[in-house]
């Protein structure tokens, strides 16, 4: 068993708290990068701009199948794209609200205002 004043001890503490600091910081970085940059607006943006063209694509296509099977030429086609515009504008409410609430709950309790001049 090794004896604790041993300077090989001593030396290994001091390494094992410089790991401990690094990985911290390490871990700092990948939040960072990972929670507010580029590539997570740039994927909002993506998978906002599927939602749309997937949801009127969509209605559009079962339009499309709704026509084929009932014999109504156009009116299947316009309901498809209406009801697909309407989900998909549904759809992307529903996504930028809840990054809404996501970016506020990451942001904390905002200040509250003390002053307010255009009352006077």
């Amino acid at each position: 068993m090794p004896n604790p004043d041993d300077p090989s001890d001593g030396a290994l503490k001091r390494l094992d708290k410089q790991l401990d600091a690094f990985e911290a910081g390490r871990a700092r970085k990948v939040a960072g990068a990972s929670g507010g940059g580029d590539h997570g607006g740039m994927a909002a943006g993506y998978r906002f701009l599927a939602e749309v063209i997937g949801g009127v694509l969509g209605g559009l296509g079962l339009g499309w199948f709704f026509d084929r099977l009932a014999h109504t030429a156009p009116l299947g086609l316009i309901g498809g794209m209406l009801i697909g515009t309407g989900a998909s504008i549904f759809v992307a409410v529903r996504g930028a609200m809840r990054m809404s609430n996501e970016a506020s709950v990451k942001a904390g309790p905002q200040a509250p205002v003390t002053g307010d001049d255009e009352d006077d």
